[in-house]
């Protein structure tokens, strides 16, 4: 039987990789490879290979009722790949790199990575690696309040390969953005990929190498 974590149900705090700022709240589930969070409006989600520490929050305990899971049953072991398998089609919120979320809908699960859909970013291919949290939004709220003809819900029009690495070489060739174009190194035309280096062309024509598991998401503008 597994072993109850000694902080569940408590006020924690949580250092994760990428993001300066503590995150705080009720630890409500504690998995293999996720744990999960209330802080005391929304659910997060936030996977255990970012988390750096965790502790029992300083702040005064806060006392508030939590809501039922939006979609993990408390009698099923939570995992990392059934809470995004559950989360696909919902509005939600992720964060992966820099200092602002994205918003949207997960719309497809692969082997490492999964394909995001934002308003402002459209098709994101984002790898399983580089996710540091995803909260989901209420049923009844929809991106920036985008009506559904607006915003709509589709599938993405690419053709999705299995892993992150055959999805970039169906890509060369392509202008994309990489990490949301946080470095102007990072936006060109793909070139190549080669093991675990990637060749971008950038604006002035120069060539700039990456290396692969540095890639956190690609999209093409």
């Amino acid at each position: 039987m597994k072993q109850r974590h000694p902080l569940l149900d408590q006020q924690v705090e949580l250092e994760i990789s990428g993001k300066a700022s503590l995150i705080r709240g009720k630890l409500i589930e504690f998995g293999q490879d996720i744990l999960v969070l209330h802080n005391g409006t929304r659910f997060l989600y936030v996977p255990l290979i970012h988390l750096q520490q965790l502790r029992l929050s300083l702040k005064e305990q806060e006392k508030y009722d939590v809501p039922e899971m939006p979609f993990e049953p408390y009698i099923d072991p939570i995992s990392y790949r059934k809470i995004l398998m559950n989360a696909k089609g919902m509005f939600s919120e992720i964060y992966i790199t820099g200092n602002q979320s994205i918003h949207g809908y997960l719309t497809a699960v692969m082997n490492d990575f999964f394909v995001f859909y934002s308003p402002v970013y459209h098709t994101m291919i984002i790898s399983l690696q580089h996710l540091k949290y995803l909260i989901p939004y209420n049923p009844n709220v929809t991106p920036y309040t985008l009506t559904p003809e607006q915003f709509p819900l589709k599938p993405t029009s690419l053709t999705l390969a299995r892993t992150f690495d055959q999805q970039l070489r169906k890509l060369i060739g392509e202008f994309v953005v990489l990490d949301l174009g946080e470095n102007p190194n990072k936006t060109g035309v793909l070139k190549n990929v080669d093991q675990s280096m990637i060749e971008i062309a950038t604006a002035s024509g120069n060539a700039v190498f990456l290396h692969f598991d540095h890639v956190k998401t690609v999209h093409v503008p």
